[in-house]
């Protein structure tokens, strides 16, 4: 790189760093002013007088105001706690030593046996598949409860959500 290429990124580089403060918390919900952001990006928001920080995601705005849903607990994190940008939407390590191990929402194991290695890292937004290129569902599957079978005919590999209250048998009827 010749130094003409390399004094022109310098002059074009971001040489400053977008942060905010926290300015409401109320149950899980970060309020805050601050950095640029979109829905979807990834924040750290520091704890008060330490260089720890907790991820949040940005999941809404409200009269200019940045709204945040942390991914763990946030003690030790109130008004006018730093926030801070990281410009990137969440991504989860994989790999096949990821098999059978617990890890937390951002990815980091909390089963005590160290760290994982990973081969690569994949972003959690994807591509919503077609539903005209799924297959047809063409086969029953018969519950052996008159109602269903004969009103709600539910057919293999389809999707449906079962509403009730506790204790009313959803669990029996999946079983």
């Amino acid at each position: 790189m010749n130094f003409a290429a390399i004094r022109e990124k310098v002059a074009n580089a971001d040489i400053y760093r977008y942060q905010g403060k926290i300015e409401k918390i109320i149950g899980m919900t970060v309020e805050a002013t601050g950095p640029e952001c979109n829905i979807g990006d990834v924040c750290r928001i520091f704890r008060k007088g330490s260089d720890e920080f907790i991820y949040s995601e940005v999941v809404g705005f409200n009269e200019g105001k940045i709204m945040l849903m942390p991914y763990t607990d946030i003690e030790g994190v109130g008004p006018g706690s730093i926030v801070d940008n990281t410009g990137r939407q969440l991504e989860v390590a994989v790999g096949d030593k990821l098999v059978g191990r617990i890890i937390n929402a951002i990815g980091q194991p909390i089963d005590g046996l160290g760290p994982i290695e990973t081969t690569g890292k994949y972003s959690i937004v994807g591509e919503p598949v077609n539903p005209l290129t799924r297959p047809r569902i063409d086969e029953i599957i018969p519950f052996g409860v008159k109602a269903i079978d004969g009103l709600l005919t539910i057919g293999r590999g389809q999707r449906m959500g079962i509403f009730a209250g506790s204790g009313v048998g959803k669990s029996t009827l999946l079983g």
